[in-house]
């Protein structure tokens, strides 16, 4: 009888143990990382500036209304320019349908390896899309006045994506996937990618917080008051080093999870085209349709959105930044 009990604890203690490791290498648990490096000042409201004029003055931003893209196009280039990038246009024709732009802002060295970050300017459908996604690209924009104050010392490419959204989503002519076809068609090295999807969407009510599995709300919070790193399986290296970052310039809670693409969301934004083509990529998020009832829907407003939280994000974004360019 000893036996058999002690046989019973060694595979109880066991099947712990493994689920225990199987969390931890999902969740990345690490802890924070104090920096003495200055945390740069993001005024919220120029994010809601960025954030109200994708979302009102250039809706709707789908693909059948081209004038309204080329406009934010236009917008965002002129801001990438203002903060002092080199600006150019990725122009590509879609069959059927027209011709299409990713606007890319570089910064630092001309050639050699480079960090991408990127957010999708397009919207699924007539819709106002304040956090999907207006809120990455005014992140984006104000990124770059943050490169621009201060030159990374490797290259970094920012670049406003379009068509991310159906019916292009998962296709060649989607405007990430024309993005890292190009660079690996040139041969272009990219130390890792960062994707900015839906970053200004944050709730302090209890149960806000929704998972793809109720068993991951073991290691997980359920209030939607922190910011995720997205990562695919293989990958955590490149997760734990945007998480750490990230979490020495914010008070903000930074989560991540490293997980099979076959979890609902994981690929669900512009990083997966950069895994499409062999590159490390992750996705920043406020975990999107997990919190926000309000996605791909007509109440997804910039009223909606917390831009003091926002502008910690994007501090967490630039240090994580500079640290994969340096």
């Amino acid at each position: 009888m000893r036996v058999v009990i002690r046989a019973a604890v060694v595979t109880a203690a066991l099947v712990l143990a493994a689920f225990g490791g199987g969390l931890a290498w999902i969740s990345q648990p690490i802890g924070w990382a104090p920096s003495a490096a200055p945390v740069e000042r993001i005024d919220p409201r120029r994010l809601e500036a960025h954030v109200r004029m994708l979302a009102e003055t250039a809706a709707p931003r789908h693909w059948k209304r081209q004038d309204n893209l080329d406009r934010a196009a236009a917008y965002v280039g002129a801001q990438l320019a203002e903060a002092g990038a080199r600006v150019t246009e990725q122009v590509y024709a879609v069959e059927g349908a027209g011709r299409y732009r990713n606007v890319i802002g570089s910064f630092g060295a001309e050639g050699g390896e480079r960090v991408v970050v990127g957010a999708h300017y397009d919207v699924a459908g007539p819709l106002p899309g304040a956090d999907d996604n207006a809120s990455g690209v005014a992140g984006l924009l104000e990124l770059a006045r943050l490169l621009g104050a201060g030159t990374p010392a490797g290259r970094v490419d920012l670049v406003a994506f379009t068509l991310e959204e159906p019916p292009y989503y998962d296709t060649p002519s989607m405007g990430s996937h024309v993005h890292a076809a190009a660079l690996r068609r040139d041969g272009v090295a990219v130390r890792g990618m960062i994707a900015l999807e839906m970053i200004g969407y944050f709730s302090d009510e209890p149960d806000s917080q929704r998972l793809p599995y109720s068993i991951l709300k073991v290691v997980y919070p359920s209030t939607a008051n922190f910011i995720a790193v997205i990562g695919r399986l293989g990958e955590t290296r490149l997760t734990r080093r945007v998480k750490r970052a990230m979490q020495g310039a914010m008070t903000l809670g930074v989560y991540s999870m490293n997980a099979p693409t076959w979890v609902p969301g994981i690929d669900f934004s512009d990083h997966r085209s950069y895994w499409a083509h062999a590159y490390p990529a992750v996705m920043v998020t406020d975990t999107a349709f997990y919190r926000n009832d309000r996605y791909h829907t007509s109440r997804d407003t910039p009223d909606t959105l917390d831009y003091r939280r926002m502008a910690e994000v994007v501090r967490g974004v630039h240090r994580a930044v500079l640290m994969l360019a340096n």
